[in-house]
C-alpha cells in the first residue's frame, strides 16, 4: 500500500477467523496474541556467582571485616538507601562494609563501619570504585566487583591478631 491510497475492504466471514480474532464493527479485524515472556536475564551466570561468593568468603575471612554486596535500585537518596542496607546487618555492621552497586541510576556506594572503616579509609575505597567502574564501563558487572572486592581487601589487610 503506497501513501495516501485506500485498500478494498474485503468482506470477511468469520467462520475464517482464528482464535484471538476479532472483525470490529469498522471491519477492522482485531488479533489479540498470547506473548510468553521468556525467562529473565540474570546478571550473572552461576560461576561468576560462585567466583563472587568466594571472593566474599575469601576476603571476609583474611580481613576479618565482614564483607557484603547489594545489586539493585538504590531509589532517590542511593546513599542514605546504602547506610540503611549497611545498619540492617545488626550488631556486626561495626566491622561490616557493603558495596552497593545500582547499574541502571550508575552509582557505586561502598559503606563501611567504625571499625572497618579505620582500616578502609575513604581514599582506598574511592580507588576500588574508580577500579570497579572502568569494569563497569566495559559491562563487566562481575569483573568490577571481582576486583573491589580484591582492592578493598588489600587495602584492609590482613585481620589483626586476637590476643
Amino acid at each position: 500500500m503506497g501513501a495516501g491510497e485506500i485498500r478494498e475492504r474485503r468482506q470477511v466471514d468469520e467462520a475464517e477467523l482464528g482464535p484471538g480474532e476479532a472483525v470490529m464493527a469498522t471491519g477492522r479485524v482485531s488479533v489479540a496474541r498470547r506473548i510468553v515472556p521468556g525467562r529473565p536475564r540474570l546478571p550473572f551466570t552461576p560461576q561468576q556467582l560462585a567466583q563472587i561468593d568466594e571472593a566474599l568468603t575469601v576476603t571476609s575471612r583474611v580481613t576479618g571485616l565482614d564483607f557484603s554486596v547489594y545489586l539493585g535500585d538504590l531509589g532517590e537518596d542511593t546513599r542514605a538507601t546504602a547506610e540503611r542496607l549497611h545498619a540492617d546487618v545488626g550488631r556486626r555492621a561495626a566491622e561490616a562494609v557493603l558495596v552497593a552497586v545500582s547499574p541502571g541510576q550508575r552509582v557505586v556506594e561502598v559503606v563501611t563501619g567504625e571499625e572497618s572503616h579505620r582500616r578502609l579509609p575513604d581514599r582506598g575505597c574511592t580507588l576500588a570504585v574508580m577500579g570497579m567502574v572502568a569494569f563497569f564501563k566495559e559491562g563487566d558487572l562481575a569483573g568490577g566487583l571481582l576486583s573491589g572486592l580484591r582492592m578493598l581487601g588489600d587495602q584492609a589487610g590482613r585481620a589483626p591478631e586476637r590476643r
